[in-house]
């Protein structure tokens, strides 16, 4: 039985919505003032990209600016080898650039 996150991420809970860490909480807190300012128009949240043989890589922000930008954006604390893979998958299919916070 394994206790708690294995890299010592601690969940976290605002506005109802479970987070995996107290730096992904933040970053969203952060991002609804950026859209109460009107510089962030809206951003979705567990975005999934499906990558070829049946593997998805969940990305944690995409935010849609009022500048016309959208930036996707992964928050980390620990970053892992697998998590770096899969991004470049992501960047080598789709046309993004995934932001790593």
């Amino acid at each position: 039985m394994r206790l708690g996150h294995k890299f010592r991420a601690k969940p976290s809970e605002a506005d109802g919505i479970i987070f995996a860490s107290k730096k992904e909480m933040d970053y969203y807190r952060e991002l609804l003032l950026r859209k109460k300012s009107g510089e962030v128009l809206f951003f979705l949240r567990q975005v999934p990209f499906h990558l070829p043989g049946n593997v998805r890589h969940v990305i944690d922000f995409v935010e849609f600016w009022s500048d016309g930008t959208v930036h996707v954006v992964e928050v980390k604390g620990y970053d892992t080898p697998l998590g770096k893979l899969k991004r470049k998958q992501v960047e080598d299919i789709f046309p993004v650039t995934i932001e790593v916070k």
